[in-house]
């Protein structure tokens, strides 16, 4: 069984349309979604439209929950132009998400989750350090997952870096994101930047086979990275612009 994995696609229809134009071509059996839709200063509603109509197997990230539930200074810009483009369906179809969500690849159990099983909005694999995010410790990540259960493959999202640990005969597969590789947190005290260090659209291919990962596969995917610039551009957002068109969000 081959399983293609999205996450964060952040409203980047045009970078979503070529990850799943180059998923098409690979012949997987199976797409799943880890979150993080919508939000940002590009093509919300359409976005959520194209995933409504494909059905793929989704769970909820931070920004998907922010955008249904949050109010005053704890929404932010790329949350509220979302809740604002979008129509009471895909609103409702946001605030549906499961947390969490279990699937079965080729005898093997699959936990999707956005960033950590208990919480949307933490890092699994990586700490804050010095402004940026760097590989957490093997037992503080094995802290974060909690109990795993019978699942051996666990899918995250949430910090746009793609990243492949095994701890303990459990892999841990980060995609990387569909439509934003770069962003820059200022929340203090631990103000930081992701950086994929490139423009390309990200996303991963796990092959299983008799209950067990055979291969993991880390794709990047070329897209008009310029277009999706300009549109963020016209939101008066030159900081996604510069991560859309570089990959560095300083």
């Amino acid at each position: 069984m081959r399983l293609a994995v999205i996450a964060d696609i952040h409203g980047n229809l045009l970078a979503l349309e070529a990850v799943l134009a180059d998923i098409a071509a690979r012949g997987v059996d199976l797409t799943v979604n880890l979150g993080d839709c919508v939000s940002g200063p590009l093509w919300p509603a359409e976005t959520a439209a194209r995933l409504m109509a494909l059905g793929l197997p989704t769970v909820r990230g931070n920004h998907d929950r922010w955008v249904v539930e949050a109010e005053g200074e704890a929404l932010y810009f790329s949350d509220k132009l979302a809740r604002e483009r979008l129509d009471a369906a895909q609103r409702a179809w946001l605030a549906g998400l499961p947390m969490q969500r279990d699937v079965d690849g080729a005898g093997l159990a699959v936990r999707l989750f956005h960033a950590t099983p208990a919480d949307d909005d933490t890092y699994l694999m990586e700490d804050k350090r010095d402004g940026r995010l760097v590989q957490s410790e093997a037992a503080t990540i094995r802290a974060r997952l909690g109990d795993v259960g019978a699942a051996r493959l666990m899918l995250c999202g949430h910090s746009h870096l793609p990243r492949l640990l095994v701890l303990d005969g459990t892999t841990i597969v980060n995609p990387g994101s569909v439509g934003q590789p770069a962003y820059s947190d200022p929340t203090p005290p631990d103000a930081h930047v992701s950086e994929a260090g490139s423009p390309h659209a990200r996303y991963a291919v796990v092959t299983m086979a008799q209950g067990a990962v055979v291969s993991v596969e880390m794709v990047a995917v070329a897209y008009d990275w310029e277009a999706a610039a300009l549109k963020a551009e016209s939101y008066g957002r030159a900081d996604w612009a510069r991560g859309l068109r570089t990959g560095f969000a300083k």
